[in-house]
């Protein structure tokens, strides 16, 4: 949406995710990151942390489950999302603002770890691969694995030429940048 601060955060988990359900059953996590910049101190020779920002964070439905099972404490994640500031008054009527961030994609940071992606099912309309035309919210689709883009290998080149760099489509349905021997070392623009 127009005029909203989308912002990326890389920071570790201050406490494990926190799942909840809507009365009409959206799924809901919350959890804090803190992000603590560190600079080097040339004078003693040290690195020096700085002031921690800490960020409470909401993400929705299906992504809500994910962070949920797969998140903990004290993880390194890479966060993006739509940084938004509520104030609020207090029972002792002090006026407070805070900042939030509205998730929109989440996950591990692998800088110092390594992780192992699992696909899950889709379970619902919304943007992004849909199983099949499942759009209404009804029960997920089962894909078979020739169906399913996370299973099937590249696109084989066998018996394709190269071709040109006159910046001609690709033949065949061919992906310039996934299969080998398809194209010329030039991108396709």
């Amino acid at each position: 949406m127009a005029g909203e601060t989308v912002i990326t955060v890389v920071g570790n988990l201050v406490d494990d995710p926190e799942l909840r359900f809507t009365p009409s059953g959206a799924a809901v996590a919350n959890f804090r990151i803190a992000s603590t910049p560190r600079t080097f101190d040339k004078n003693t020779n040290e690195w020096v942390d700085g002031e921690g920002l800490f960020l409470s964070c909401a993400i929705w439905r299906q992504a809500a489950e994910n962070v949920a099972e797969s998140l903990q404490k004290g993880m390194r994640v890479v966060v993006q999302g739509r940084l938004k500031q509520r104030s609020y008054e207090t029972r002792e009527g002090e006026k407070r603002t805070v900042y939030e961030l509205d998730v929109e994609e989440v996950g591990p940071s692998l800088k110092y770890a390594t992780a192992k992606v699992t696909r899950t099912t889709r379970q619902g309309g919304g943007g992004g691969y849909s199983g099949g035309g499942n759009q209404g919210g009804g029960a997920p689709q089962q894909r078979s694995g020739g169906d399913d883009p996370w299973a099937t290998p590249a696109p084989s080149s066998a018996g394709q030429g190269r071709g040109g760099s006159g910046g001609s489509a690709p033949q065949g349905g061919q992906d310039p940048w996934g299969a080998p021997g398809a194209g010329s070392d030039e991108p396709p623009f």
